[in-house]
């Protein structure tokens, strides 16, 4: 009689970059781009993607002030720090996204917070970090 394998649980996606939550914490701009550069990004979703596919899909939530019309996208080094009145879901995108992302809606995003709540906030230009991502 064949004996079947027991399958190992899959571990659970870690919505987090400790990277980036570095580079924050110590507000240098330098470490934040090297962060983004080299790893994942959690961004809110309007929709998620599938979910054993945390790198794949899902529609990206942005943030348009309704007094000025601008638009912002906001990121987070943890999806602990995503402040509960944003939409629930959130996504664990690479930096190819975010390059891709930024050079799509270039013309409409204003700015990017990163950690819009903290415990680091930081702000950027989306060409400060397009600029930074392809350094």
């Amino acid at each position: 009689m064949a004996s079947k394998k027991k399958r190992q649980p899959a571990r659970p996606q870690e919505f987090r970059s400790q990277a980036l939550a570095e580079a924050l914490e110590r507000q240098d701009m330098a470490a934040v781009a090297l962060a983004l550069r080299h790893g994942n990004t959690v961004v809110p979703l309007i929709k998620p993607g599938p979910r054993d596919k945390p790198l794949d899909g899902g529609e990206v939530w942005t943030y348009r002030d309704p007094n000025t019309a601008e638009v912002a996208l906001l990121l987070f080094s943890d999806a602990a720090n995503k402040p509960a009145n944003l939409p629930p879901a959130v996504g664990l995108h690479s930096p190819a996204w975010l390059r891709s992302f930024l050079s799509t809606h270039r013309s409409e995003i204003t700015t990017v917070f990163l950690d819009i709540a903290g415990p680091h906030p930081m702000q950027a230009s989306p060409g400060d970090l397009l600029a930074a991502l392809d350094a």
